[in-house]
């Protein structure tokens, strides 16, 4: 349960840390620089990253989460591998395995999710 709690911090944390990647230039009403009756009246900072940097950056994130994925794998196979016939060493072993793969199969779906996304912006 506790590697639970772990993996939906997790994903709650990556969404909190993704919000400031959206790109906020769709709120603004009009084009202070070509149309001169524009009256610009949004606060909202705006971003000059295009797609092609979004996607690298999140490019980075998902090879550095599927790292992490991997690692956790290797250990908990190390636990595993040295849990001494113990059951309930064996199965926390078990499902730190299986959470990770699933985590692993996340990360290379968001990957292949966003190359698409991004291929098509």
């Amino acid at each position: 349960m506790k590697t639970f709690k772990s993996i939906i911090i997790t994903i709650f944390g990556f969404l909190v840390l993704s919000i400031p990647l959206v790109s906020v230039n769709a709120y603004a009403a009009c084009d202070t620089t070509t149309d001169p009756n524009c009256v610009y009246t949004s606060s909202l900072p705006t971003t000059s990253a295009n797609s092609a940097t979004l996607a690298v950056i999140l490019n980075i994130v998902f090879a550095i989460i599927g790292s992490i994925s991997v690692l956790i794998i290797v250990i908990a196979g190390l636990k595993f591998i040295t849990s001494s016939g113990k059951p309930e060493e064996i199965a926390k072993a078990k499902d730190t395995i299986i959470y990770a793969a699933v985590g692993l199969v996340v990360c290379v779906s968001a990957i292949s999710i966003v190359s698409f996304v991004a291929g098509y912006i």
